[in-house]
């Protein structure tokens, strides 16, 4: 067992909330009753007072702390050499460029060949910060930037700035279907009650915001910037097929009424792309020793720009169909 503080200081709410309620915001990969359980425990302070009262209001500017022990489950992970792709580094901070059908971390089916195995070989180190200091995700056919800690006060700063929505993340996704402007999509998500691989919009579910804007049209295609707020399991994906414009190409939400019907080369890649068309594309924060703002860049990989492309001569193809 790995003994974890946790510190942050409330700076974010219109009204005085609920410190249990409040808590279950700031750590979303902690149960409401593993939150209760804590605050209950003595494990909870307030301004380094100990409330044990999970109903307790807590308000602006007060400081939350919190012990906790925790399973050191990078421990039984082998190390293995797998090249990644660095865009930035310096002794607090790490940005990859995460290539397409890499996972991230380690799930039950599959304890190797993931970037949580490439960060315990090349940053031995890590193996002594949560997640090995991957501070958030993309799924395995997503490409792009990803931040990761190289210690511990920088893990806890930059997961509190993502709490806090203070790190930027867009983007470039195309869809199926012609959107006709930029909005935004307000709907919370959980997991898919019958699909349990899959994450569905839900009333009851997590709140989860996304915002798009259009960069260009094709001919039953959009290339879309979109930018999180949040940043729920799938959330693009679920977000954009909740309003019937799934991803182009191979994933759990994509909706073949959009298939190219015509026969020729262009439109058999297209139809053929073999991953979600999304990329993480750019990144802003603020770095967690330094505070000076960091603003990073990943130009489109090889298949994306192909598949642009290919979308292109589709709609050059058949100009008199649009």
């Amino acid at each position: 067992m790995q003994k974890t503080e946790f510190n942050t200081i409330i700076n974010n709410l219109q009204v005085k909330t609920r410190l249990d309620h409040t808590l279950v915001k700031l750590l979303p990969s902690f149960s409401r009753t593993k939150i209760k359980k804590l605050i209950l425990l003595n494990k909870v302070k307030i301004n380094d007072k100990i409330i044990n009262k999970p109903k307790k209001y807590i308000l602006n500017g007060e400081k939350i702390s919190i012990n906790f022990f925790c399973e050191k489950k990078t421990s039984y992970l082998k190390p293995q050499n797998i090249t990644l792709n660095i865009i930035f580094e310096d002794n607090d901070i790490l940005v990859i460029n995460k290539p397409d059908n890499l996972i991230v971390h380690p799930g039950v089916n599959n304890s190797e060949n993931t970037i949580l195995n490439a960060l315990l070989y090349h940053y031995p180190k890590s193996i002594n910060i949560p997640r090995a200091g991957i501070v958030h995700r993309l799924d395995k056919n997503t490409t792009g930037l990803m931040i990761i800690a190289k210690n511990i006060p920088s893990y806890r700063y930059l997961i509190n700035s993502l709490q806090l929505k203070q790190i930027t993340r867009e983007y470039e996704a195309i869809v199926s279907g012609k959107i006709i402007t930029g909005g935004s999509i307000n709907k919370p998500i959980s997991r898919h009650p019958i699909k349990r691989t899959q994450m569905s919009v839900n009333k009851n579910g997590k709140q989860a915001i996304t915002h798009y804007r259009i960069i260009e049209h094709f001919r039953i295609h959009t290339r879309l910037l979109v930018r999180l707020e949040t940043g729920r399991t799938h959330q693009i994906l679920v977000h954009m097929a909740h309003i019937n414009h799934p991803l182009l190409g191979k994933s759990l939400y994509n909706n073949k009424q959009y298939l190219n019907k015509k026969n020729n080369k262009y439109l058999k890649e297209i139809n053929n792309f073999n991953r979600q068309a999304l990329h993480a594309i750019r990144l802003h924060f603020n770095h967690p020793t330094s505070k000076k703002r960091i603003k990073l860049y990943a130009s489109l990989p090889d298949d994306m720009i192909k598949l642009i492309k290919n979308l292109k001569y589709d709609m050059y193809l058949n100009k008199n169909n649009i």
